[in-house]
């Protein structure tokens, strides 16, 4: 079969599950759920989470009331109401319940587990524990409490860890200068003794500030012999604009030890833009093969992937081939940097593709390092609102994975059906794993108290062999991808 072929083959898969809009009658409306049952004589129940619901389509007639439920998993559910009145009462009331904002009011503080499970997933991942096992490879690093009441950065945990000789003092100087406080904080240590950094823009604007200390943080990385890499994710222009808006870049004359290179990746709301197109070409069943691949490529969804693709690729050549450190960041390091780091370790890492291993880098990559899950997943592609804070970076993330997947099928522990999970749950969920949009408010809400973990349910009894991958075989090299665009398929999960 051909590329085109299979291609299309998924787009008919996706048109049948983005398409298939059922006959419901509502049974209960409660303070989470919407819960229905089919009229195909088979009894179904269903229970659509209110947080699931990105919007409301009405079709009234004479005849019967609609209302269709486009939710944020790509499903549909059609509901039949005889009153008009009601119609409306249930449409404004999901509306509502939909776009609650508070996180104490949304369901995972009163979801109750119905399984049993020996472990909280809030305590999978600690620093100290990440420290403990780089202590036994290098003794140069430190973990620092500056930002243990987020005033330093409000998108950063309250413990990281930094190069051992520089002082709480100098990192106080470095947060200044850097976009929203993100100071250079250590992601990833290689086994050859290099690492992979992460940080947020440099604020030098057009009178080309500097910082000593940044600077100091920066280049003791690599101590006197050593070159490194700094991965802007901007393009040139990008990062030179930026200096207009009181951001910029590192410049070589303050940063002599470093290289920089522009690998541009598109912003979050390009990629929400993105996804709404290619949910868009899935959705109409009138297109052929042809019109279909067309469609498909202007949605530029595969282009991001093979972007965010090429340049963890990028990194990982710096890092293991080069034997070079590399600090990667782009405006404010909370999308496409993680983006990159992640799918860096995802590579180079063969913990990262172990069950326990892939939560813990996403717990450590993801949400403690501040990506805004509560905005970017505010709403999806089926959404009638204009975009805001929206935007696709864990999925996008997560199809990188699932095209590792495909490329290198024994060579992850869990199956591509785990990831779709991680989506869903990421956009509306029972659990409080991906609440807020950072650490400081889950602190705020008392998540980690109030709700049960995401990770508690994978890792349980019951749950986790359904998301094993049953040819998995452990391997300790670094895996290389082919980003050619042949290599690449459309995601039908």
């Amino acid at each position: 079969m051909s590329k085109e072929e299979c291609k299309y083959k998924d787009q008919q898969l996706l048109m049948y599950l983005l398409s298939a809009a059922e006959l419901y009658q509502p049974n209960s409306l409660t303070g989470h759920h919407l819960i229905l049952y089919s009229q195909d004589g088979e009894n179904k129940e269903y229970w659509i989470l209110h947080k699931n619901v990105d919007s409301v389509e009405k079709r009234y007639s004479q005849d019967r009331n609609a209302l269709i439920f486009k939710c944020k998993n790509f499903k549909k559910y059609q509901l039949t109401i005889p009153s008009f009145e009601d119609a409306n009462n249930i449409c404004s009331s999901v509306e509502a319940l939909s776009c609650l904002g508070k996180p104490s009011l949304q369901y995972p503080y009163f979801y109750r587990p119905t399984f049993k499970f020996e472990e909280d997933g809030f305590d999978l991942f600690h620093v100290e524990h990440e420290f403990t096992d780089l202590c036994k490879k290098s003794d140069q690093w430190r973990i620092s409490s500056i930002n243990l009441h987020f005033k330093a950065c409000k998108s950063y945990p309250s413990q990281v860890i930094v190069p051992k000789l520089i002082d709480d003092r100098a990192i106080e100087k470095s947060a200044e200068f850097r976009q929203d406080g993100r100071f250079p904080i250590l992601s990833y240590y290689h086994t050859n003794g290099r690492v992979v950094m992460r940080c947020g823009q440099p604020m030098t604007g057009t009178s080309n500030k500097r910082c000593k200390e940044d600077e100091k943080m920066i280049n003791i990385i690599l101590g006197p012999a050593h070159r490194g890499y700094i991965l802007d994710t901007r393009t040139s222009q990008s990062a030179t604009n930026a200096r207009s808006k009181g951001g910029g870049f590192e410049t070589e004359f303050n940063y002599p030890q470093w290289r920089k290179i522009h690998h541009g990746l598109q912003k979050h709301k390009v990629q929400q833009e993105s996804l709404i197109r290619l949910v868009e070409a899935c959705h109409d069943q009138s297109t052929n093969s042809e019109k279909w691949q067309s469609k498909l490529e202007s949605s530029n969804w595969l282009s991001l992937v093979k972007e965010t693709l090429s340049a963890a690729c990028l990194v990982a050549q710096c890092v293991d081939k080069e034997g070079a450190s590399v600090l990667v960041h782009g405006s404010h390091g909370v999308d496409c940097t993680l983006q990159v780091t992640a799918l860096t370790q995802v590579l180079l890492d063969p913990l990262c593709r172990t069950m326990r291993g892939f939560l813990c880098l996403i717990d450590r990559e993801w949400i403690k390092a501040g990506h805004p899950f509560a905005s970017r997943c505010f709403h999806s592609a089926l959404s009638n609102q204009k975009t805001q804070m929206e935007g696709p970076s864990f999925t996008v993330f997560l199809d990188c994975v699932f095209q590792l997947q495909q490329q290198f099928p024994l060579a992850f522990e869990f199956n591509s059906r785990f990831l779709c999970e991680l989506s869903r749950h990421a956009y509306a969920s029972q659990f409080g794993t991906f609440l807020c949009n950072s650490e400081m408010e889950r602190r705020q809400h008392k998540v980690q108290t109030k709700t049960v973990s995401l990770w508690s349910y994978f890792l349980s009894e019951e749950v986790l062999p359904l998301h094993l991958n049953i040819i998995y075989e452990s391997c300790n090299g670094v895996i290389w991808p082919s980003v050619a665009p042949h290599s690449l398929y459309l995601w039908d999960g």
